[in-house]
C-alpha cells in the first residue's frame, strides 16, 4: 500500500434505483438475518427519477468510518450498516489505482477507514423504499470500491441485510426476491425475471400524498404482523406462492390484465393484513383510499383493468398503465380530482418524465382547471375535487439497476479532503 502518512483518497461513486413491489415482502422469519416468509416481485424504477446516489472514499488519513446522509452525519455504528460493511470487507480485493500510483492489498481492507455520503432524490421513509434504494447502492458502491467479485445476485445477498427490499434494486427491470429455505440465507437473494427492455410500453404515475416519514416502521410494522395477525401465515404460506407464479407468467406474456388484478389484490391484502395487526396498522389514508376509488371506477366502468395500482408501507399510490395513450387519460382524471393548491406552480407539481403531460393536453394551470369530469362520473354523483391533498406526482418507467458513475463532478466528497462537498 502507499505510503500511511500521505494523504491520497480514492472514490467510487455509484447509483440504485429504488423499486415497487407487485407481490409484496411482509414479515421475516429470521430479524436478524432480514429472511422473508415468502417471496415477492417488484418492478425497478428509472433511476434518472427515483434513485439513490452514494460516493465512497477510502483514505489512510480517514481516523473513523463516517457517513453522510442527505447532506447530514448520521452514525454508522448500526447494526445493519456494520453487517453489510463486515460482508463486504470480507469478499474485498486488491485495488491498484494507476492515475494516483497507489495499491490497496486485501488485507489493507480491514484497517483502512471509509467516508460515505448518499443522497435519495424522493422522500426518505415515506414508503417509496428509499431505504431500499440506499442500501442497495451502499453496498453496490462499496463492491465497486473493494474489487468484490462476487455476481450480483450475492451480492443483493448482503444488501438485504441492509433493508429487505434492498436486494432488488440491485437488478434492473423485474425482479422476483426468493425468500430462499437455508438457515444462514445464503440462497435468499434477489433473481431478474427479465431486464427493463422486457415491456417498455408500461408507464409508472407515484401520486405523492405525503412525504413526512411514517408513523410505524415496516420493521416494527412486520414484527408486529408476524406476532399478532392470523391472516399472515395463510398469506405467506398459500395466498402468494400461488400469485408469484402467476405474476411471473403475467409479466413473461406482458399480459396487463392479469398483472393488473394481481397487482391491486396484492395490495389490497397487504394492507388488510395490515388492518388485522393489533394494534392495526394504517399505511393508507383518506387521499389513498380516493385514489384507489378512482382507479376502480374506470377499470369497472371499461370492464377491464385500464390501471393497476400498488401502495406500500405508506399513503403514496404508485399506479401503472400499459401504454403512454392510457398514462395521459389517467393523469387528467388524477388532475381533475387532485388539483394543485392555487399557487403551487406545474413544473414542481408534476416531476419526471413531464412529456406526459403534453399528451394529457396540459400545458399550464389554467388546462387543469377546465379539465372535464371522467366520463365514468357524468351524470352520477357531482364529482368532488381534492384541491392540495396530493403533494406531486412522479411520472416514470421501469428502469435499470445500478452503476457506477464515472463523471467526477457527480460525487458527492472532495477528491482532495474525501469530505462532503
Amino acid at each position: 500500500m502507499a505510503e500511511e502518512g500521505s494523504n491520497w483518497v480514492v472514490m467510487v461513486t455509484g447509483r440504485s434505483p429504488t423499486n415497487i413491489a407487485v407481490i409484496k415482502y411482509w414479515g421475516k422469519r429470521d430479524e436478524g438475518l432480514i429472511l422473508p416468509i415468502n417471496d415477492s416481485i417488484s418492478l425497478t424504477l428509472d433511476p434518472i427519477h427515483l434513485s439513490a446516489t452514494t460516493t465512497v472514499a477510502v483514505s489512510p488519513s480517514f481516523s473513523r468510518d463516517r457517513m453522510w446522509l442527505n447532506g447530514k452525519e448520521i452514525p454508522l455504528s448500526g447494526e445493519r450498516y456494520q453487517k453489510c460493511l463486515r460482508e463486504i470487507r470480507k469478499r474485498a480485493n486488491e485495488v491498484s489505482d494507476e492515475k494516483q500510483g497507489i495499491k490497496i492489498k486485501k488485507e489493507d481492507w480491514e484497517r483502512l477507514h471509509l467516508h460515505i455520503s448518499s443522497y435519495n432524490n424522493f422522500p426518505t421513509a415515506a414508503g417509496l423504499a428509499s431505504s431500499a434504494a440506499g442500501f442497495a447502492c451502499f453496498v453496490y458502491t462499496l463492491a465497486k470500491l473493494m474489487n468484490v467479485k462476487d455476481d450480483l445476485g450475492q451480492i443483493s445477498s448482503i444488501a438485504r441485510q441492509g433493508s429487505g427490499s434492498a436486494c432488488r434494486s440491485l437488478y434492473g427491470g423485474f425482479v422476483k426476491w426468493a425468500m430462499g429455505n437455508n438457515a444462514d440465507g445464503s440462497d435468499s437473494l434477489a433473481i431478474q425475471l427479465a431486464d427493463e427492455t422486457h415491456w417498455t410500453d408500461l408507464v409508472v404515475i407515484i401520486a405523492v400524498v405525503s412525504s413526512k416519514q411514517k408513523e410505524t416502521s415496516s420493521t416494527s410494522g412486520m414484527r408486529e404482523t408476524v406476532q399478532t395477525s392470523a391472516l399472515i401465515n395463510h398469506r405467506a404460506e398459500t395466498v402468494v406462492p400461488a400469485r408469484v407464479l402467476k405474476m411471473e407468467e403475467a409479466i413473461k406474456n406482458r399480459d396487463f390484465t392479469s398483472f393488473a388484478k394481481l397487482a391491486c389484490t396484492d395490495s389490497n391484502q397487504f394492507h388488510a393484513v395490515c388492518l388485522d395487526t393489533s394494534p392495526p396498522i394504517f399505511y393508507m389514508n383518506d387521499t389513498s383510499h380516493r385514489i384507489i376509488n378512482l382507479v376502480e371506477k374506470w377499470n369497472h366502468s371499461e370492464g377491464t383493468p385500464q390501471v393497476a395500482y400498488t401502495f406500500d408501507a405508506g399513503p403514496n399510490a404508485v399506479l401503472i398503465s400499459p401504454n403512454r395513450k392510457t398514462a395521459a387519460l389517467l393523469l387528467q382524471r388524477l388532475l381533475f380530482q387532485f388539483p394543485p393548491n392555487q399557487d403551487t406552480d406545474l413544473s414542481s407539481f408534476v416531476v419526471g418524465d413531464k412529456s406526459i403531460l403534453q399528451d394529457a393536453g396540459v400545458t399550464s394551470m389554467k388546462d387543469i382547471e377546465t379539465l372535464e369530469p371522467p366520463t365514468e362520473c357524468k351524470d352520477k354523483v357531482p364529482y368532488q375535487k381534492f384541491m392540495g391533498d396530493v403533494s406531486y406526482f412522479i411520472c416514470t418507467r421501469v428502469g435499470s439497476g445500478p452503476k457506477v458513475l464515472t463523471d467526477e463532478t457527480l460525487a458527492l466528497l472532495d477528491p482532495i479532503t474525501g469530505l462532503p462537498k
